[in-house]
């Protein structure tokens, strides 16, 4: 019997560069585990969308698909979006067995992949000193998602025994130039901004104006189709796929 499918579910952005991203991301999977059938799929703006990529699957004989959220906090899509499209897509194919894993989420992992993204940007900018961070996420409208993001940083801030604000490009304050603004204010010189975003778009581009307008030295590049974001992408697969064991 074949293993289930893996189906990493993204949010989609009309931004292309949004989907070539996952697209490369995707593969980076794919290299890890060339035995596994992995698909893309997006909840909105991008194609495929999940009940085509769904009704793929089921056409070439798969009876099991566990779905990994590709989504940094549980905020609305992870709690109402991706359930209502794993009960649409359950119903419409009696017998399909669908697990939905926890989403992607804030591995503490992943502030190794911020550093190397961050690395990257203060090359580019020939910036060789800091003294402030900023940790710049998308915001939501839930509390806890943005406490996640802030508790992100606090540990991101430790590891570099450097002050470090969480800051969002919409829905909670502070905004990325505010918070670079009031770094400046306290007469720091060197603050560089983070991005933790997956994949790059309107609001990343919106995150980095505002930070460089501000005065920031340098943003990083979104996380993107680094290898550890693949592994942990796999490793709720793993966790996902056992669920499907019947006991």
């Amino acid at each position: 019997m074949a293993a289930p499918a893996l189906v990493a579910l993204a949010h989609g952005s009309r931004d292309p560069r949004s989907a070539a991203t996952i697209t490369a991301l995707i593969e980076e999977v794919r290299a890890q585990r060339p035995d596994l059938r992995v698909e893309a799929a997006f909840l909105d703006l991008a194609k495929p969308s999940f009940p085509t990529v769904v009704g793929k699957l089921v056409r070439a004989g798969f009876e099991e698909i566990v779905v990994v959220p590709l989504l940094l906090t549980e905020a609305f899509h992870a709690k109402v979006d991706v359930p209502q499209l794993i009960g649409e897509a359950t119903a419409r194919h009696p017998g399909l067995k669908i697990h939905t894993s926890a989403i992607l989420g804030l591995e503490a992992t992943f502030l190794r992949v911020l550093d190397d993204r961050l690395r990257a940007a203060l090359r580019t900018h020939r910036v060789r000193e800091l003294d402030a961070l900023v940790l710049a996420g998308a915001g939501s409208s839930d509390p806890l998602a943005n406490q996640s993001v802030a508790r992100l940083a606090r540990i991101w801030g430790s590891h570099h025994r450097l002050p470090v604000v969480a800051a969002f490009a919409s829905a909670a304050p502070p905004a990325a130039g505010e918070a670079v603004r009031a770094f400046r204010g306290e007469g720091r010189r060197h603050i560089a901004v983070a991005s933790l975003f997956l994949a790059p778009g309107n609001l990343l581009d919106r995150v980095s104006e505002l930070a460089l307008e501000a005065g920031a030295v340098a943003v990083s590049d979104a996380l993107g189709a680094h290898p550890e974001i693949a592994r942990t992408i796999l490793a709720r697969y793993a966790v996902g796929a056992v669920e499907l064991v019947p006991v």
